[in-house]
């Protein structure tokens, strides 16, 4: 007898599990399924997927902190990530939904048939693709770092520096450094907001500048250093970028 299908329910509503809970025992009459973990948060679902195993993951889009979507790409960052389904009142999100990789896209209310025939499709999909491509929905709340097999989520408003070293961004918080595999150009783009560019490798967040510090060489030359909020590294400011002085000193 095959092992039965491991389901992990992601919603933040919880009538809404209730009901997606009602609906698997349905379906298991006809596709062994298990009812592995549930979750009502982005958060709370990586932690979850972090200590234990979902073949199948059930996820409503809009919830509190961090969108389905974001989660989903966060997800395909575990070392064996679960396949995808969204469960969702909205239907505009399905093209990025399977930007994602998503095996199926489902509307609530959603009937036993179609999620019986998208859990189906999920026992087919062996693994996803580590890649994930760039959704355009909205900034990250959080950047997820791969981690002795684990998923750490790192709040984007915790970050003070992303600084590109070789082919890693190293992503500093007060209190740790993290290494990221992304491109600093595309967190650039993505967090223009929240990050100034001081150099060609390093971004800091603005709202974490505290001051600026002339710095002299032995050779005599001098150049700017940024000040941040909680760290006592300062950060050497590129002659190209440091129209970022006087930017701020105007403010």
């Amino acid at each position: 007898m095959p092992d039965p299908l491991r389901v992990l329910i992601v919603d933040d509503e919880t009538p809404a599990r209730n009901r997606l809970r009602d609906l698997l025992g349905d379906c298991n009459e006809t596709l062994p399924l298990t009812l592995a973990g549930e979750a009502g948060n982005g958060v709370q679902a990586l932690e979850w997927l972090n200590q234990h195993a979902a073949d199948v993951a059930l996820l409503d889009i809009k919830m509190p902190g961090m969108s389905g979507i974001e989660l989903a790409q966060h997800m395909l960052k575990l070392p064996h990530p679960p396949a995808i389904i969204f469960t969702t009142a909205y239907d505009q999100f399905a093209l990025q939904a399977f930007e994602v990789n998503a095996v199926d896209y489902l509307l609530k209310p959603i009937k036993q048939e179609r999620l019986a025939a998208a859990l189906a499709k999920a026992k087919r999909v062996t693994a996803l693709p580590p890649a994930v491509k760039n959704i355009d929905e909205k900034s990250r709340q959080f950047l997820s770092v791969s981690e002795r097999g684990k998923v750490l989520l790192v709040p984007v408003k915790d970050i003070l520096y992303l600084k590109a070293e070789l082919k890693y961004i190293t992503v500093r918080t007060a209190q740790r450094e993290y290494l990221l595999e992304e491109s600093l150009t595309h967190l650039e783009q993505e967090f223009a907001e929240c990050f100034v560019r001081i150099h060609r490798n390093c971004l800091v967040l603005r709202s974490a500048i505290t001051g600026f510090e002339r710095k002299s060489s032995n050779e005599g030359d001098s150049h700017w250093e940024v000040i941040l909020e909680g760290l006592s590294e300062h950060l050497p400011i590129s002659r190209r970028q440091q129209a970022i002085v006087r930017e701020f000193k105007h403010l």
